[in-house]
């Protein structure tokens, strides 16, 4: 449809780039040592392997490079806010970082696979060289560097067979060593990446993910051993391989071709990855400096649905609407940093999150807080805190709109909390230049408590919308996707008084789930010819769906209703 460009276009333009360039380097890497004289006799003995072992490489060199600046976030978010990053679209792309991180994982994975695989045939042919009965070119070339005044092509010295052979390279030799490091290394690092672990056992996500440090040193070394070797351009100029590997038997002699000389290829590898490096060097370094920074929790609030609302200062902070923070807690743990998403608004004197109590950290910290106690806690009894942030995400566009749809499941309410908030400020002090004319906000939620700790926000709001003769500014639809039949007829029954029973607000609640086909053509008739922001926090399943009625009910006519989808990720 029409809005496919605009909802998806650029983010394909990317991948397209980014796949072409991983297969022009794979294309190129395999021709360089497949084609030319240089590598001729190196592949007399490795055969394809050879370019199947160095393509990869090159496409690892690359993929590497770009694997670390998705996750510079102090870096996405000066980029994000400054005058030469300030396209939409752009913004857009920098939101989908850890999209673009993952997908660069994965392909550092499926090269990483092809070169193992093919060193893994290098590896045993070399080894067999050395063994292999005298008399054949392959024999001759492995014995090269035997004698003085030689340098060898095959770099295996010894004369032991495989498999110990193969195993002597692998535990000995640097290559061979930093190979199954890094490749142990990155095999732990994905499969503790996976929805499950970071959502169950996040702490093992969390310290498996930094085996990344181990990963990187094991690369730049990796080909400092100068394993793969090739013909010298002085020794090319007087020994063509292509002519004198037919008379081998006769290197050296008078009137025959001398015998060739090699060396091996120097390490390329920290070329690629120095500057993110040193960037992500630097990003860590200014987390540290933030992190030292003092906060103090002014205010822990206990909502229902297992839910506290921590209140803080801190010296310096400025935030906008949408944005997130990390925060460290010593007391439960002096190593983990956890994202929130901030729920104040950008004008109020304080910076507040909303923590689930989901898992072992948050239980921590629901304890440190003295949320388990009865008596009331002093604040000097509270856990110190670290925050690094704020961060820049999707909804930092939200007042980029006319029209937009914000949609919450669960606690994905609360960068909406953010943005509300400050609608509810700015109308206080009359809102003149607010380019923000009309919000259609979703909550899902499976538990009515859930609705509570947000409720005053949307009364404060409904009230402010309804003294300013403004009420339809506002369109709210909450709906509870968790309820059982007894609960329904209560409902039924209270249905028709004034203020819904569940929330106290005057729109009732609804049960079930939206139906988003009649809820985004209801939006564009009312809204024609405009562009409509649509903003999500929520799961992969209902992005999904929003992305594709999205792109479905935009138009063709550049001047026709286009829905811009955007998605939180951090």
């Amino acid at each position: 449809m029409g809005n496919c460009v605009e909802n998806e276009g650029l983010s394909i333009f990317v991948v397209i780039v980014w796949l072409g360039l991983n297969v022009f380097l794979f294309w190129w890497y395999y021709l360089v040592y497949d084609v030319p004289p240089k590598f001729f006799y190196t592949r007399v003995l490795l055969g394809r392997a050879l370019a199947l072992a160095r393509a990869p490489a090159a496409c690892l060199n690359f993929n590497c490079m770009l694997i670390l600046l998705p996750v510079c976030r102090n870096l996405l978010s000066f980029l994000r806010g400054s005058s030469a990053c300030c396209s939409t679209r752009v913004r857009r792309q920098l939101d989908r970082n850890l999209t673009f991180h993952k997908m660069v994982a994965w392909m550092i994975a499926l090269h990483t696979a092809i070169h193992t695989i093919a060193h893994l045939f290098n590896v045993e042919w070399s080894v067999e060289a050395r063994v292999e009965e005298k008399g054949t070119l392959a024999a001759v070339l492995s014995s090269l560097g035997d004698n003085p005044n030689e340098s060898y092509v095959n770099f295996f010295r010894k004369t032991i067979g495989n498999p110990v052979g193969g195993l002597y390279v692998a535990f000995t030799y640097l290559a061979g060593l930093t190979g199954v490091i890094i490749t142990l290394a990155l095999i732990l690092i994905i499969t503790s990446s996976t929805k499950t672990i970071r959502r169950s056992y996040f702490e093992v996500f969390w310290y498996t993910h930094h085996l990344f440090v181990i990963f990187f040193i094991g690369l730049v070394i990796h080909g400092a051993g100068r394993i793969v070797r090739g013909q010298t351009a002085e020794s090319l100029a007087e020994h063509n391989p292509e002519i004198c590997y037919k008379n081998f038997t006769h290197w050296g002699k008078k009137g025959s071709c001398p015998i060739p000389q090699f060396s091996g290829n120097p390490p390329m590898t920290w070329k690629w990855v120095v500057g993110p490096m040193f960037l992500y060097l630097c990003e860590r370094l200014v987390r540290f400096w933030r992190s030292q920074q003092k906060v103090v929790i002014t205010k822990v609030v206990i909502h229902p649905f297992k839910t506290i609302e921590l209140q803080m200062m801190k010296k310096g902070f400025k935030m906008e609407v949408g944005q997130y923070i990390f925060v460290k807690c010593p007391a439960v743990s002096k190593l983990e940093w956890h994202p929130f998403t901030l729920t104040s608004a950008p004008e109020e004197d304080y910076f507040s999150i909303h923590v689930r109590i989901v898992g072992d950290w948050t239980e921590g910290l629901f304890n440190a807080c003295g949320c388990d106690k009865q008596e009331f806690q002093e604040a000097w009894k509270l856990p110190k805190i670290a925050v690094d942030g704020p961060f820049g995400t999707a909804s930092e566009d939200v007042f980029s709109y006319e029209t937009v749809m914000l949609v919450g499941a669960g606690i994905g309410v609360t960068p909406f909390a953010s943005v509300l908030k400050s609608v509810w400020y700015k109308y206080c002090h009359d809102a003149i230049n607010l380019k923000l004319k009309k919000i259609y906000f979703y909550w899902l939620c499976r538990d009515t408590h859930a609705f509570e700790w947000f409720a005053d926000l949307l009364q404060s709001l409904e009230a402010q919308m309804q003294e300013r003769n403004n009420a339809e500014f506002l369109s709210y639809n909450i709906y509870l996707t968790g309820w059982d039949e007894s609960q329904a007829t209560h409902f039924a029954v209270h249905h028709e008084e004034e203020k819904d029973v569940i929330t106290g607000l005057k729109q009732k609640t609804l049960y079930g789930r939206p139906n988003w086909e009649n809820e985004f053509k209801t939006i564009a008739g009312k809204h024609p010819g405009s562009r409509i922001g649509v903003f999500l926090c929520g799961p992969e399943g209902l992005a999904d769906t929003l992305n594709k009625q999205s792109i479905s009910n935009s138009e063709a006519d550049p001047r026709g209703v286009h829905f811009i989808f955007n998605k939180e990720n951090f």
